[in-house]
C-alpha cells in the first residue's frame, strides 16, 4: 500500500507565534506566570505543556467583563474550540478596546480558522492599542509573509526595528522574514544580532536552526538544535531542552534521514510541550499510522484538525486513519475536506480510490458503483501524479487500477451481484 503520509511539506511553517496570549489563572491546570513576566514567557500547565505565551509585560491589564470574556476564550482555546474562542475574544475586545491582548489573541485564532485578512486586522488593532506590543507586530509581519507579501512584511518590520533598535524580538522577527525570503545570510546575521542583544532569547536560537533547515544545511541545523536541546557539556549546557519547535525541527530531520524512533520521540516531546503545534501533531499521527497503530494516531490527528481546521494534510491523514479503522463515512468526509482546502492534493484521490476498492461495504453504494468510483479516483490520482511517483514516494497505482478493473469485469459477468448493495450494505431505497 502506498503511504499517503509523506505528503507533508518539508518546509516548516514559518511562524514564531503559534501560541496564544495569556493572562494566567484561566484554568486551574495552568500555572500563572509572574506578574512581571516579560513578553514571550511560556505559559505552562501543571503537566508541563506550553499552552501560550505572555503577550506583554505585566499581563493583559484586563478587568471586569473584559477579563471574564478573555478567560472564557482562553479556556476554549485550550480545548481546541476555536469558534468559541473567537467569539469570547471578540467580546473581550468590545469590552476593553484599549487592551492589546484580546485582538492579538483573536488574530491567532482567526489565522488558524483561515481568516487571514481578519487576523491581520486584529494584529494591527493590538499594536495600535499598545504601540510597544512587539509580539503582535511580529505576528502581523509573519502573517503577511506567509500570505505571499514578503516585501511588505520586511518593510513593516524594518520600520518597527528602526524605532526600537535594541529589540531582540523585532530583530529575530526580521531574521525569520529574511529566512522565508531565502536570504539566508541576512537571516543568520540578524538572528545573531538578536542574541547579542539578549543571549538567552530562544526565538532567535530556533530561527538559526530553522533557517539552516530551510537552506538544507542539515548538519548546521542539527548543531544549532543540539545547542538548544542538549548543549555541549557543563561549560555549555542546553539552552532550552524542552523547546517544542526545536524538537519539531529535529524530528523532521531525523524522519527524513530514516531515524524513525528518534524522530517519534521528538514529535511526542513537541506535542507534550505544545498541544497546539499542528506540524508536530500531523507528523506524530502519520508516523503512528505508518506503524499500523491507527487507534493511537486517532486522537492526535483529531486534535490537529481542531487546532487547524483549514490544514488539508491534517484532514487527509485523519481520513486515512478513519479508513483504517473502518469508519468509511468519516473517512470520506475528511478526504473531501482535504480536497476542499487543497484541490491539488492528489493523495486524497488515491486514498478515496483505495477505500472504495478495499472496503467491504460503503453505505449507499452497489458493488458496481463502488468499484467504478474506485477506478475513477485512482485514475484521477494517476493523472495528477504524472508518469512517475514523486521522489521519496512509492505507490502501487497501476496494480490497484488493474485490480479494480478486474473486479469490475467479474461483476459484469454476474449482473445480479453488480446491482446488489456492496457486501453487508443496506439496500438503497428508490
Amino acid at each position: 500500500m502506498r503511504s499517503t503520509l509523506k505528503t507533508f511539506s518539508s518546509a516548516v511553517a514559518a511562524s514564531l507565534l503559534l501560541t496564544l496570549a495569556a493572562c494566567g489563572g484561566a484554568d486551574k491546570r495552568v500555572v500563572p506566570p509572574a506578574k512581571d513576566a516579560p513578553a514571550g514567557t511560556p505559559v505552562m500547565t501543571e503537566g508541563g505543556s506550553q499552552v501560550g505565551v505572555v503577550d506583554s509585560a505585566g499581563g493583559s491589564g484586563l478587568t471586569g467583563t473584559a477579563l471574564s470574556r478573555y478567560e472564557e476564550g482562553w479556556k476554549a482555546w485550550l480545548s481546541g474550540d476555536l469558534q468559541t474562542a473567537k467569539k469570547k475574544f471578540q467580546e473581550a475586545q468590545s469590552a476593553d478596546p484599549k487592551s492589546a491582548s484580546p485582538p492579538y489573541s483573536l488574530g491567532i485564532v482567526l489565522e488558524r480558522l483561515g481568516d487571514v485578512s481578519g487576523a491581520q486586522q486584529s494584529y494591527r488593532s493590538a499594536f495600535a492599542a499598545n504601540p510597544a506590543h512587539e509580539i503582535s507586530m511580529c505576528a502581523y509581519a509573519l502573517s503577511l509573509a506567509n500570505a505571499g507579501h514578503a516585501g511588505e512584511a520586511d518593510t513593516f518590520i524594518t520600520d518597527k526595528r528602526n524605532k526600537r533598535k535594541d529589540s531582540p524580538r523585532l530583530t529575530a522577527c526580521g531574521a525569520e522574514l529574511k529566512s522565508i525570503a531565502k536570504d539566508h545570510g541576512t537571516a543568520q546575521q540578524l538572528a545573531q544580532d538578536a542574541l547579542r542583544m539578549d543571549p538567552d532569547f530562544k526565538d532567535a536560537m530556533v530561527t538559526i536552526a530553522r533557517d539552516h533547515y530551510r537552506a538544507r544545511k542539515l548538519d548546521l541545523a542539527k548543531y544549532a538544535l543540539q545547542a538548544i536541546l542538549e548543549g555541549f557539556g557543563d561549560a555549555s549546557p542546553a539552552r532550552d531542552k524542552d523547546n517544542a519547535e526545536a524538537r519539531l525541527l529535529r524530528g523532521l530531520i531525523y524522519r527524513e534521514g530514516g531515524a524513525r524512533a528518534v524522530a517519534l520521540t521528538d514529535f511526542e516531546a513537541a506535542v507534550k510541550r505544545r498541544p497546539d503545534l499542528v506540524e508536530a501533531l500531523i507528523n506524530l499521527g502519520s508516523m503512528r499510522l505508518e506503524a499500523g497503530n491507527a487507534t493511537e494516531a486517532l486522537p492526535v490527528l483529531e486534535s490537529a484538525t481542531r487546532f487547524a481546521p483549514n490544514n488539508a494534510i491534517a484532514h487527509l491523514n485523519l481520513g486515512d486513519c478513519y479508513r483504517l479503522l473502518g469508519r468509511y463515512a468519516d473517512a470520506k468526509k475528511h478526504f473531501d475536506l482535504a480536497l476542499s482546502r487543497d484541490s491539488s492534493l492528489a493523495a486524497a484521490h488515491y486514498d478515496l480510490g483505495l477505500m472504495y476498492l478495499t472496503a467491504p461495504t460503503i453505505p449507499g453504494n452497489t458493488a458496481d458503483s463502488q468499484v467504478a468510483t474506485a477506478i475513477k479516483e485512482l485514475e484521477t490520482y494517476r493523472t495528477m501524479r504524472g508518469p512517475k511517483a514523486p521522489p521519496g514516494v512509492q505507490d502501487d497505482i497501476d496494480d490497484l487500477i488493474a485490480r479494480a478493473k478486474a473486479k469490475q469485469a467479474e461483476l459484469k459477468q454476474t449482473p445480479a451481484a453488480a446491482a446488489a448493495p456492496a457486501a453487508g450494505a443496506p439496500a438503497t431505497k428508490k
